[in-house]
């Protein structure tokens, strides 16, 4: 052996390639120095020195590449620049960088990979920084720094670059043109493209995918039309443009003037015809077909989702000889979807490997169908095992703390998903903002609506009905005028929100509903549907303008439904119009016989009058109907648990405590002035009586339980599945200026904030 560390008459440059283990040990290597004599280097030893230090970079051997790199009696910048790009490659930036700080002497090469390597781990100053310390520079310096600036969304500094380039490739001019497309910035890329002749057919399909995403068909078409040789990239991405587009016939004429057709060919058309909710033909393209991939036999399988065909679904399911994960989430959002959560649960518990989109599934499965407990145990197994959260799930969870009102656990979310990095998008951001203002956490639904970065229609659209609902109309009105000055159109669901803004009682607030009302079809282009009418004779019948409110009925250019009607009847209750309120509740009875509320809304406008008589042909009417009145309850949380209340409630552990307390609190309330209002019980029985049955009443037990449990200075958060009576709205209001305390009890209808005897629905709703 001629050389100390010369092994290629050892190993042959083959086997060393073919059978890593052909390089020496650590231990042989390292004898071998000690034993050997000292003797000259040459090129071709230092070469293969670099070559095992590239190939143990390659296969992740890190410590072994530095022992190498560590014996070499002399290293070229060959070596430094094969431990740098292997530190790179495999994560460690920060070795990377100590290393070439430490070179004795770098090359061209060493600056392009080190800068390479800052803009791979996102580090653009760092990447700058050196850029500009480099004493020579060439295409591949400026096109690392293009492609940095690039990654980073900063697309003026990109063309910077561009412009100041002494020299470009088709790489520079590819980097820039794809910037603009990424970002949307067609204009530019026009201009750019027009700029240059010679352009590739990577960059014709480039552009023509940019005009396609932006769903700019005729533009796409334009450069379609121009490629002066196209391939199947070419013919895909045209096909899936109309076919995604509606406009699935031009999309078939393509289809069959295409020359050459690939499996991505055919699964656009399964694909396209699927979303045009042509089924049928999607599943005759898909059995001609010649070959077939996991994507087409998914995208037939979601065309029979979709539909609703989950029988269909399930025969190509057990069809296909190839399942992979999405195959599986699509039969799970299928069944879950239609309700068949026990299916959707099988699939998941069979599936051989779950991604966080299954999870996502089928905690909106459970979410969807009313099985808000099970939801969250799911999402809590999802975080035991160690799945990643995605935005689906937490979206999913948040809504169901929103369905049952379960704040506290909803905000142990938000803290989660902060650490997620997750709460300023608008998908979660907007699950955040409509579970705060369902649970009754109006400030902190404030906050969640400014932390959002980028809100979209439903953002503003949340915020105005939270602040609605929750009885500040004149905030709910402001939100709209800045939705309006920050470009948003109001669409009719804020129209429809806008009308709640009569829980406000203000003269100034249902002024302003009114004149949105009848200005919105000239201003916004939104006509009014019979929703928003009956909206309005919500709020003209609750002011007590019931003439008016019969006027808008006759003359509504729709056919009024017992929700129309149901508006009338509540109004008449309210203002004690006996006459009206038995016209309402006639064509209600003949519209939706089965409707309990009605029957309940009557009865008490009977009672209210001493006609006893009246009310029990009432309950007679409903006994023969068949027709059961729901049951009222009310729930609240503490320490992350749910307690439910009903009237005169003898389950709960502390019932003792809370009726001991009850009656403390009716002593203080007499003393300032409470009086029951008697006359909403349904029954002919003496004034103790009934007295003693308003006492107990569900919301009443609830409050007095949030007030022994909850410390002071928390808010109490009561719900109720009904709408909240008279005679509790009544009491709370003296409770909360008796205890101190803020009292926000969410009913049927909307949010009553209870503080120091008053309400803020103003005593409207």
């Amino acid at each position: 052996m001629r050389g100390r560390y010369r092994w290629r008459q050892l190993h042959s440059i083959k086997e060393l390639r073919t059978n890593p283990n052909s390089y020496p040990s650590k231990k042989t290597l390292t004898q071998r120095r000690h034993n050997d004599k000292p003797r000259p280097v040459g090129d071709s030893d230092i070469k293969q020195w670099n070559m095992a230090i590239s190939y143990y970079m390659r296969n992740s051997q890190l410590d072994s590449a530095l022992h190498f790199f560590n014996l070499m009696p002399r290293r070229s910048s060959v070596s430094y620049n094969a431990m740098i790009s292997g530190y790179l490659m495999n994560g460690r930036f920060d070795l990377a960088r100590n290393l070439f700080d430490e070179m004795p002497e770098r090359d061209l090469v060493s600056w392009n990979v080190m800068i390479s390597g800052c803009v791979r781990n996102n580090n653009l100053a760092a990447a700058r920084e050196l850029f500009e310390e480099m004493p020579e520079r060439d295409v591949v310096s400026w096109n690392a720094m293009l492609s940095g600036y690039a990654q980073n969304g900063c697309i003026d500094e990109a063309r910077k670059i561009f412009d100041r380039m002494p020299c470009k490739n088709s790489i520079s001019w590819n980097a820039l043109l794809a910037t603009y497309v990424q970002n949307g910035r067609m204009e530019e890329a026009c201009r750019l493209f027009e700029s240059k002749l010679d352009w590739d057919l990577v960059s014709w399909n480039c552009l023509m995918g940019g005009f396609v995403k932006k769903k700019m068909l005729v533009d796409a078409r334009r450069v379609f039309d121009r490629i002066p040789f196209r391939d199947k990239i070419s013919w895909n991405t045209i096909i899936t443009a109309y076919a995604q587009n509606g406009e699935i016939e031009e999309a078939r004429r393509l289809f069959n003037e295409s020359p050459v057709r690939d499996v991505f060919t055919w699964t656009a058309m399964v694909s396209g015809f699927v979303q045009n909710g042509l089924v049928d033909e999607a599943r005759e393209t898909f059995e001609q077909m010649p070959q077939k991939n996991a994507v087409s036999w998914n995208a037939m399988i979601a065309g029979y989702v979709q539909c609703k065909r989950m029988d269909m679904a399930r025969n190509l399911f057990d069809k296909m000889p190839f399942r992979d994960v999405t195959t599986w989430n699509t039969m799970i959002t299928g069944y879950a979807q239609s309700g068949e959560i026990a299916h959707a649960r099988d699939f998941f518990d069979r599936m051989p490997r779950r991604d966080p989109v299954s999870w996502a599934a089928m905690i909106a499965g459970y979410a969807q169908s009313g099985y808000s407990e099970e939801a969250l145990r799911l999402f809590v197994d999802m975080k035991r095992d160690g799945e990643r959260l995605n935005r689906s799930s937490f979206a999913s969870a948040l809504s169901t703390c929103a369905h049952i009102a379960a704040l506290e656990l909803g905000m142990q979310l938000h803290g989660q998903l902060v650490k997620a990095g997750y709460e300023s998008g608008s998908f979660v951001g907007n699950a955040l903002l409509l579970m705060y203002c369902k649970c009754g956490g109006i400030e902190e639904a404030c906050s969640a609506f400014e932390e959002i970065m980028e809100k979209d229609i439903f953002s503003w659209n949340t915020m105005i009905s939270g602040y609605a609902i929750h009885g500040f109309g004149k905030e709910a009105l402001k939100i709209l005028e800045s939705m309006k000055a920050a470009g948003f159109k109001p669409d009719d669901t804020t129209m429809f929100f806008t009308r709640v803004v009569y829980c406000f009682r203000s003269e100034y607030c249902q002024l302003v509903v009114m004149e949105y009302f009848y200005s919105m079809n000239q201003d916004y282009g939104i006509t009014a549907n019979l929703q928003h009418y009956n909206c309005m004779v919500d709020l003209l019948g609750r002011a007590g303008r019931l003439d008016e409110t019969q006027k808008l009925i006759r003359n509504m250019p729709f056919e009024p439904d017992a929700a129309t009607w149901g508006a009338l009847l509540g109004a008449s209750r309210i203002h004690g119009n006996t006459k009206l309120a038995e016209m309402a509740a006639k064509l209600i009875f003949e519209m939706e016989p089965e409707n309990a509320g009605m029957y309940v809304l009557l009865s008490n406008l009977y009672a209210a009058s001493g006609r006893w008589a009246d009310v029990s042909k009432m309950r007679l009417k409903m006994r023969d109907t068949g027709v059961k009145k729901v049951p009222g309850c009310s729930w609240l949380e503490v320490q992350n648990k749910i307690h439910t209340f009903s009237v005169g409630d003898s389950c709960h552990p502390d019932r003792d405590k809370i009726y001991a307390y009850l009656e403390e609190l009716d002593l203080k309330m007499k003393r300032e002035g409470y009086v029951s209002s008697i006359k909403l019980i349904l029954h002919d029985v003496d004034e103790e009586e009934k007295e003693h049955m308003l006492k107990y009443h569900s919301e009443k037990l609830a409050v007095a339980y949030g007030i022994l449990s909850i410390p002071a200075g928390r808010p109490i958060r009561v719900m109720k599945n009904l709408r909240v009576c008279e005679d509790c709205h009544n009491a709370i209001k003296y409770i909360s200026k008796i205890v101190g305390r803020l009292i926000i009890l969410r009913d049927s209808n909307r949010f009553h904030h209870f503080r120091e005897g008053s309400c803020s629905c103003g005593d409207y709703w």
